[in-house]
C-alpha cells in the first residue's frame, strides 16, 4: 500500500440492514460488486463484513485512493447493478460514514 500520510485517502463505511429472508442474496450480490470494484484503479480495498450477533447487519468498508474515485465507482455498471438488485432487500435505508486514514502510514 502506498504512503498517504498528509495525502488523501477516503474511507467509506457503509452500514446496511437487510431483511432476514434476503441475507444470502445480499451476500452474493455484494460479493460480486466488491470483486468487480477491486478492479477499479481508484479502489484500494473493499471489505464485506457481517455482524455475528445480528446477521442482518452488514458493514462495507471501501477505501479509495483519491477524492474522485468514489464518484467514478458510482458510475460503473456493476455498482448500478448492485444498487438496483439490493434495493428491495434493505430492512431500512443504508447510510455511510466517511473517514480519512491517519495511521499506519504504509
Amino acid at each position: 500500500m502506498k504512503k498517504y500520510f498528509g495525502g488523501f485517502m477516503k474511507i467509506v463505511q457503509v452500514y446496511v440492514k437487510v431483511k432476514q429472508k434476503d441475507i444470502q442474496l445480499f451476500i452474493g450480490e455484494t460479493i460480486e460488486n466488491a470483486t468487480k470494484s477491486l478492479n477499479e484503479s481508484g479502489i484500494l480495498r473493499f471489505d464485506v463484513q457481517q455482524n455475528l450477533d445480528e446477521p442482518q447487519q452488514f458493514l462495507l468498508t471501501e477505501i479509495y485512493s483519491d477524492e474522485k474515485a468514489p464518484l467514478e465507482h458510482k458510475k460503473t455498471t456493476h455498482y448500478k447493478k448492485w444498487r438496483k438488485a439490493v434495493e428491495d432487500m434493505m430492512a431500512e435505508p443504508r447510510y455511510n460514514v466517511k473517514y480519512r486514514k491517519i495511521f499506519p502510514i504504509n
